[in-house]
Parts: C-alpha cells; structure tokens; sequence
C-alpha cells in the first residue's frame, strides 16, 4: 500500500524519517515521472538522467513545498518544466528548429533497444513527435497520464479552455497523421 502525500510530507518534515519520507515518495511517484518525460524526450537515458535531476530537485525543495497544490502536480510542474529545458538545449546544441528534432526523436525511438512496442505504438509515438510542444505535452498528459484538465491546468498554468482546444487539435492530428502515412 503506497503512503498517503500528507503522510510522506509529515515524515520529510521531520529530519529523523526524512529519508523514509524520500523513499515513499520515489517509490509512489518515480515510474509516473519517468515515463511522462520518456514520452517527452524519447531517449531512455537521456529520460533516467532527467528524473535523476527532478528527484535532486525535489529533495532540495521539498521542505518548502507549499500544500497550496497537490504533491503530484508540483512534481509533474518539475519534470514537465525539465524535459522543456532539456529539449530546448538540444535544439540550440544542435542548431535545429524543434520539428525537425522531433524527426531525430521519432528515429532513435525506432532503433532504441528499449522500445519494445508494436508497430501501431510505434506509429503512435511518430504522430506525437509532429505535433508541437505544447500540444504533444497536453496530449501525453490527458491521454497517458490520465490527468484532469485542472491539473494539467495548474502544471502548465494554462487556462483550462486553452488545453481542451491543444488537446482536440492534437487528436486531430494525430488522426490525420495516422490515416495517411503507412
């Protein structure tokens, strides 16, 4: 049974369990974030390396974590605000607009050794690739992590209309994408 928020905040409060506290916390929480900044950033290892420096992040600020939002949407703010800063410097390192490293992504998913999808999950990630970022983490977060719009509201501090018309768009095109492509 996984520990409540309240209870693991209770015991990071404390610098006696404060480590019991982190541990509860990773374990709730760190396979969500890894696969919502894998669905992001595509790479297994480069997706490890940025819940690694989420994770530190949050050890560091978690003693002043503010109750004013739910745990889980502050650490989705963290990761999410993480895999942009992560993808942007791939742009510039690379000196390519963002659509095309969206290709470079969809082509490294097809040779990655820890991709272990069928071709229509394969095909799927493809369509997410050409859809522009703020679509794609709308889409990923709806549809994937199953958050309300609120919460995806509250992590990307968009207006709720905002995301249903980023979410319907990028429906739409991944339907175009995968009704015409083979």
């Amino acid at each position: 049974m996984q520990a409540e928020d309240s209870e693991i905040l209770q015991k990071f409060a404390d610098p006696a369990s404060r480590n019991e506290a982190f541990n509860l916390l990773l374990k709730k929480y760190q396979q969500k974030i890894y696969w919502h900044i894998r669905r992001l950033v595509i790479n297994h290892d480069d997706a490890d390396d940025l819940v690694q420096e989420v994770f530190i992040k949050v050890w560091k600020n978690l003693a002043d974590f503010r109750s004013d939002s739910q745990l889980y949407t502050w650490l989705y703010r963290i990761a999410t605000n993480e895999s942009i800063t992560f993808l942007n410097r791939q742009k510039l390192k690379n000196n390519v607009p963002l659509d095309e490293v969206g290709y470079d992504l969809a082509e490294s998913l097809a040779d990655s050794t820890y991709f272990d999808g069928d071709k229509a999950q394969l095909k799927l990630q493809k369509a997410l690739l050409t859809l522009p970022e703020k679509q794609r983490l709308v889409f990923n977060m709806k549809y994937f992590d199953d958050l309300k719009y609120d919460e995806i509201s509250e992590i990307l501090g968009t207006s709720v209309g905002g995301l249903k018309a980023s979410f319907h768009l990028a429906v739409k095109k991944i339907e175009h994408y995968l009704l015409n492509t083979d």
